[in-house]
Parts: structure tokens; sequence; C-alpha cells
């Protein structure tokens, strides 16, 4: 009968099979998963211009009242030039209500007398100060509107998913009935008719977006949720006696979340475009209100001679371009590091 030999110290069999990996520090704080995500999202060219662009949008919505120092008590109203309804060039000086010059101004551009830097638009509405402020108005309107329809999706979407039957049934019958109507359409006739109600504001065009915005979010986590409460350790949850709620949020949403979030980014930039066509048909933001669907609505009566005065698109439109375009490239980007089928075939 032969011996049988004992393990020696040698670990190189054990290092083959297994090869050690050094853990960085910001591995240890992030933890596997988030490190893993994170690193997944600075590896492609498209996500880092997505990031900056997101970036630079938020500094400037920090910032705005340093670069844009406001003139009224509400400091979303945009400044005026006079009435005159002539838009004017970049560089034209202020003739009225002049604002008061920002620190980083003289320095930039070596002059003590404060410009119309991206020119006024009908009315002599100041362009540079809509684009500025625009940007807290879409950041506003997008994170309103996203968390609120995210979080009715889920709540409709998870119970649809977890009880089935006939709650199942009159949940997503809902769904098709509100995913038939066109999105933009609806919200513009709901918006015009709380408008009178509540008055001119962000409300009601908030309040019509978020009413017909919730049905993706609920598809999305309803389709995840169905495949993960079929998976060993929910059934083996509710065999030990754990309540439902406990089981649907502690367990299988956090399972079933992360195609919703990747939809909830992309999201985000099309709120904001939305916004701006409704904006564009007057009917989201009080006139005079720094938002740049409004500003591009300005142009509308000078769109033959754009020529002249493509300063009233260019600005505005380029900005709203390039806010869309920086959420897309993220919500992109993330979704090829959370989908497990596009990860196999990286």
């Amino acid at each position: 009968m032969t011996e049988t030999p004992r393990p020696t110290g040698d670990n190189t069999l054990l290092k083959e099979v297994v090869p050690d990996r050094k853990i960085s520090r910001a591995e240890r704080l992030l933890g596997p998963e988030n490190y893993r995500i994170l690193k997944g999202l600075l590896k492609t060219p498209a996500s880092i211009i997505g990031f900056i662009l997101i970036g630079i949008f938020i500094f400037v919505a920090v910032f705005a009242p340093l670069i844009a120092p406001p003139v009224n008590d509400d400091p979303f109203k945009i400044p005026r030039d006079g009435f005159s309804g002539q838009p004017r060039p970049p560089g034209t000086e202020w003739k009225q209500n002049v604002p008061e010059v920002p620190f980083w101004y003289k320095p930039l551009t070596g002059k003590d007398e404060w410009v119309h830097l991206m020119g006024t638009a009908q009315g002599q509405y100041d362009i540079f100060y809509s684009v500025i402020w625009g940007s807290r108005t879409a950041f506003r309107t997008g994170l309103i509107v996203v968390l609120a329809t995210v979080m009715i999706g889920i709540i409709l979407g998870s119970v649809s998913a977890y009880y089935g039957k006939w709650v199942d049934q009159l949940i997503m019958r809902i769904v098709d009935v509100f995913m038939t109507v066109p999105y933009i359409m609806m919200a513009l006739i709901m918006a015009a008719v709380l408008t009178p109600v509540i008055g001119r504001s962000l409300v009601p065009a908030l309040l019509a977006m978020i009413t017909f915005g919730w049905m993706g979010y609920a598809r999305i986590i309803r389709s995840d949720i169905l495949s993960v409460k079929q998976r060993d350790f929910i059934l083996a949850a509710r065999v030990c006696g754990v309540k439902d709620g406990r089981i649907l949020f502690k367990h299988i949403l956090p399972n079933a979340i992360f195609p919703t979030l990747v939809l909830a980014s992309l999201g985000i930039g099309d709120v904001v475009l939305s916004f701006a066509a409704l904006s564009f048909l007057g009917i989201g933001t009080p006139m005079g209100y720094a938002d740049w669907g409004q500003v591009l609505s300005f142009a509308r009566n000078w769109i033959t001679n754009l020529a002249d005065y493509w300063y009233i698109v260019v600005y505005p439109g380029l900005t709203l371009v390039f806010f869309v375009m920086g959420w897309n490239l993220v919500g992109d980007a993330l979704r090829d590091v959370l989908d497990p089928k596009m990860r196999g075939r990286s």
C-alpha cells in the first residue's frame, strides 16, 4: 500500500491555477463590483467624452452666479437690454440694465464694458445668460422627471412581476393604454390644461412628463424581476418565511435594477430634449425664463434670415445637443458594462 504524499510548502501549482492579483486601494474602497463598473466606464473614449461633457455642465450649473451674475430677484429670469424685437449680434454693448461684470471677464477679454457675448434674441433677451442658467433648468427638469418616473416604474413593475396573476394583468393593461398614446402630444395637452389652473411655471410640464413617462421603466423592471424571482435563493427565502416586502426590496430589486439604471441615464437627455420641445411650443416655462427651448423659440420669426441671425439658434442649439450627447454616451457605456451578453462579446 503506497503512502499518500503530503502537501509540501511549494505553492507553484496553486499560483499557476489561481494567480496572485494585487488589489488596488480604489478597489478596496469602492468594492470589486463598483470598481469593475467604474473601470469599464473609463475604458472607452466615448464614455470619457460623455463624462467630460456632463462635468462641464455640472461646473457651469454650480457656478452660474459667478459666470453670469443675476440681475433680477429671480435668477432664472433672463435680463433684457430693452424691448426691441430685432436681435443683436455677439459683441454688442449693453445699453440699459447693465449686469454686474463678473470677475473673470476683464482678465479674459481685456475689456471693462460688459457686452452680449452671444448676442441677444428677440425681445433683447441675453443669450449668454440664458445658456448659462439654462443648464440649471436642464438638470432640474431632467433629474426631477427621471427620479419620479423611475420610482413609479419600479414600484408598479415590481408589484406586477412579484404578485403576478390579476395584479400583473391589471398593471400591464394600464401600461399598454398609456403607451398607445404619443408621449409629446399627451404631455403637451396635459400641460396646456394644467397651466391655467396652476399658472405658467415648470410644474405643469413636469407633471405631464411624469404622468406619461414611467411606462418604460415599469416594463424593464418587470421583465428582470420575472427572471430573478425564480432563482434558488429567492425560493429559499420564501420557504424560510421571509416577508414579501423584504424579499422584493432586499433580494430581488438589487439584482434586477441595473438595466433600469441604464435606461434612466439615457432618459435624462431625452427628458431635457422633450422639455425643450414643450418650451419651444410655448408650454414649458414662463416667458423670459432661462431655458434653452424657449430661447430657440425666439428664432422662429427669423428662421428665413439665419445667415444673419445664426447666433440665436447655434448657441442654445449646440448647448442642448452637447448636453443630450453627454448623457447618451455615458448611458451607452453603462449599458455595455452592466449587460452580461455585451461583456461576453468584448
